[in-house]
């Protein structure tokens, strides 16, 4: 017999079983049409809200990222459940990381901004290998000769490091924490001599202002320079 959708109790049931199910977050748009709109979209997630509470004491929880709602593995717990599936997470190149910081904090950036700051050329293999891993996308192209490509960080993203929007964008040194925690997808090929995206970023953020400062010392030696008589 079916239950009464004026039973909240019954509704989050329906929810569970069906973002349980799902193998991508459910934005509460699709949360919705499970009611036939029956039900609006300020109590789905006022419902989602306390169903989250109530899975506050267990091994899964569920969380609200860019994306939609999901379950998913709290991070204490994903050690363990690597025992059942022992693989080396994805390591990244010096260069991967910084492509990546530089265009996760300054987006949209084209691949010449990117060379800019760090001082030397990015080969097209790190922005499709960050393309392929579903990291970064082309949204754009800059109104300039050769309208260069403009990118930026995905959904997928975001989705990966548990966040809601840019604005969650944590620091460097969390960042790079999430990101080398992240068990999803395949590793790029030839990203040998791994290091922490706080170390790469602080890297190409130096490069920049080294850059920035040597250029300042230039301009300032020609103005000193003597007009000719």
């Amino acid at each position: 017999m079916d239950l009464p959708l004026s039973d909240p109790a019954h509704v989050k049931r329906i929810l569970e079983a069906a973002l349980l199910s799902s193998t991508e977050p459910l934005p509460v748009a699709d949360l919705k049409k499970l009611f036939e709109e029956e039900i609006g979209p300020e109590v789905v997630r006022r419902l989602l809200d306390e169903l989250r509470t109530e899975w506050n004491e267990r091994g899964v929880e569920l969380v609200n990222v860019a994306s939609g709602w999901r379950f998913q593995v709290r991070p204490q717990y994903q050690k363990f459940l690597d025992r059942l599936n022992p693989q080396k997470p994805p390591k990244y190149s010096r260069a991967v990381l910084e492509t990546l910081a530089i265009i996760a904090y300054r987006q949209p950036v084209t691949r010449g901004d990117i060379e800019n700051i760090r001082g030397v050329t990015v080969s097209s293999g790190i922005l499709k290998a960050l393309e392929a891993r579903g990291w970064i996308d082309e949204v754009g192209h800059r109104e300039v000769p050769g309208r260069p490509a403009l990118y930026s960080t995905t959904r997928s993203f975001l989705d990966d490091l548990g966040l809601r929007s840019l604005d969650e964008l944590p620091t460097l040194e969390e960042l790079g924490s999430l990101v080398e925690a992240d068990q999803v997808g395949a590793e790029a090929e030839s990203m040998d001599g791994a290091v922490t995206m706080e170390a790469a970023a602080a890297e190409a953020t130096a490069t920049e202002e080294a850059t920035a400062r040597e250029t300042a010392e230039q301009e300032d030696a020609g103005e000193q320079q003597p007009s000719p008589s």
